[in-house]
């Protein structure tokens, strides 16, 4: 039941406003005691020619007159009219929902028959899986599950980078320093360890680069040898990313990369030159911008080969011809902002509108106290390195106070609790903050099962688990059904809350599950799966000072019946929103 709806309609016969502009004005009063929501009463002082105080005493006693089942009371605070919910039907209402609805609580039907693009992960062939790509991969990944859950048809797309001048250096590398022996062993390392040596040499030599530069050009005009090694060193590199993708749970609908747009390029760059848009600069062919206020765009270098925004625009010009997106989402890092923005402005001179569907997502760097990433300089943090750390030292916790447990966890249950959490801290982490505020690798904070963690959630749901599957085993109450999934609870009626006394930490508990639908919505609004993650952390603390104040599997039946209906509601949603952001579900920590 939507609550704010069902006020906004209260309010409407009265307020001569409709019920959407309602909607926007009710707010959330910064004390519980101040009440649930409220309206503020300036806007109407402006048409009613009165003093909001006096418009807030005359609307609360009109709805005095009529008040709705939900409402338990009204109050005039000043230009404010303060409402109270029925506790019990608040309570009843929204654990119904959620029992209802179950793995369903909190999608809608917003994004039907719409399409979005999401373009994520994209790391380049030929180099190591560094801790640099997590931010994209998990930022997207999360993005994309939180727009399936509106309906919308979502795309992954992993553009990878597997072209650019970049192939011409590392197969001048290999012919000069490649090592074959090595190159099958462990083919990322040999890769990245003739590409450093390249601009090494490179500083010394530069007949390298334009070697290197001749080589791509061989490479793009679809010669047969430089074909052949690229084809290679990208084989070899997938069978990487993918091992790591299997560890993340992330996967992609579309893994054409920036050669798959390379045959479509002539078209788009005869396209801009037609429409009189391309110019040369300096030999190069670039698009002027100075309207947008921004620098030119360039288009094909001096030499005629294609860069980063030709390929850009070929491909969402496929991308719009084979899907007719709503939406197409970059997500790259901040630092490529200025490139998104010229190649949509460039979309939009030559006159396509969907470059206005076109959405480039930004987010920061990932930094470490002693360690920069420059794969030119083979400063390279891995993120399977760090994904082993973070289990490793998840594990050496695990076996610390397995030590002083009764029911002793075995090697195997360790093991997989372990990688759980581990994988989960990193995932977390990527998602704790603003997706564009840079991350500081912090080990005790990233692992700690207090505050703000991914341990901590995790630990929290195990917590709320363990009181389901107790109140089960010691059949206390009728009400629960055992199942593969964990416990279920049958749904409860109005008439069982009758009796039921409602504390301030079961209801501000069950507040903050009523509202992960606005949360999902306008996570999906900003593009940021914080939103979701600072809610799920806002649960957590409300279940556990629920859990303090509450004795719940020693309470008398009837209490007992709704304490556990609303464990169960903070499992489901727990549950969901780990889905989304891809953490693990732990029973037993």
């Amino acid at each position: 039941m939507n609550y704010k709806l069902l006020l906004a309609k209260a309010i409407k016969p009265y307020a001569e406003m409709d019920e959407e502009t309602i909607l926007n004005c009710l707010e959330a009063p910064p004390k519980m005691e101040l009440g649930d929501a409220a309206f503020p009463c300036f806007n109407l002082a402006k048409t009613w020619h009165k003093a909001p105080q006096m418009i807030a005493a005359d609307l609360a006693s009109k709805l005095q007159a009529n008040l709705p089942e939900f409402i338990s009371e009204i109050k005039v605070q000043g230009p404010y009219l303060n409402f109270f919910f029925d506790r019990k039907h608040f309570l009843y209402s929204n654990l119904h929902t959620i029992n209802q609805e179950q793995t369903k609580y909190g999608c809608t039907d917003l994004g039907k028959d719409k399409t979005v693009l999401l373009e994520y992960s994209s790391p380049n062939i030929a180099k190591p899986f560094h801790v640099g790509h997590a931010f994209t991969t998990i930022l997207g990944a999360s993005l994309a599950r939180l727009y399936e859950t509106q309906s919308y048809n979502v795309v992954r797309l992993n553009h990878l980078g597997d072209y650019g001048t970049q192939f011409g250096k590392l197969i001048v590398a290999y012919e000069k320093w490649g090592d074959e022996a090595a190159l099958e062993q462990n083919p990322i390392n040999e890769l990245l360890r003739i590409y450093v040596k390249f601009h090494q040499e490179a500083k010394l030599d530069s007949t390298l680069d334009t070697e290197a530069r001749l080589r791509f050009k061989n490479l793009e005009l679809g010669k047969e040898y430089e074909t052949k090694l690229w084809q290679r060193f990208k084989d070899l590199s997938l069978v990487e990313f993918n091992r790591i993708y299997k560890r993340l749970h992330v996967d992609f609908d579309c893994w054409n990369g920036e050669s798959f747009y390379s045959d479509l390029i002539p078209a788009v760059v005869q396209d801009l030159r037609d429409k009189h848009l391309l110019e040369e600069s300096e030999g190069a062919q670039v698009v002027r911008l100075d309207e947008e206020n921004l620098p030119p765009c360039l288009v094909l270098k001096s030499d005629g080969t294609t860069i980063y925004a030709s390929r850009d625009l070929a491909a969402i010009m496929y991308r719009y011809k084979r899907w007719h997106f709503a939406k197409n989402i970059y997500v790259v890092g901040t630092p490529q902002a200025l490139h998104f923005k010229q190649v949509f402005a460039v979309l939009k001179k030559a006159g396509y509108d969907f470059a206005d569907n076109c959405v480039h997502v930004g987010f920061g760097l990932v930094k470490f106290p002693d360690a920069k990433f420059s794969t030119r300089e083979g400063k390279v943090v891995l993120l399977e390195d760090l994904l082993n750390e973070a289990v490793n030292k998840t594990k050496e916790i695990i076996e610390a106070n397995n030590a002083n447990r009764a029911d002793k966890m075995s090697d195997e249950e360790i093991a997989d609790t372990a990688e759980k959490i581990g994988v989960s801290a990193i995932m977390y982490i990527f998602q704790k903050s603003g997706r564009e505020r840079d991350i500081v690798f912090d080990w005790k904070e990233i692992l700690s099962f207090e505050g703000e963690s991914g341990p901590y959630l995790q630990y929290t749901y195990a917590r709320a688990k363990s009181i389901l599957r107790k109140a089960f085993d010691l059949n206390l109450t009728d009400k629960v059904l055992k199942s593969d999934q964990g416990s279920k609870l049958l749904t409860l009626t109005l008439e069982d809350f009758s009796n039921f006394a409602v504390d301030e930490s079961a209801y501000a508990l069950v507040k903050e599950l009523s509202k992960y639908k606005e949360v999902l919505q306008s996570a999906i609004q900003q593009n940021e799966p914080f939103v979701l993650t600072r809610s799920l952390n806002n649960i957590c603390r409300a279940f556990n000072r629920f859990y303090t104040n509450n004795h719940i599997l020693t309470a008398e039946a009837e209490q007992k019946q709704i304490l556990l209906a609303i464990c169960q509601a903070t499992c489901q949603v727990l549950e969901n929103g780990f889905k989304i952001l891809g953490l693990a579900k732990i029973e037993r920590m």
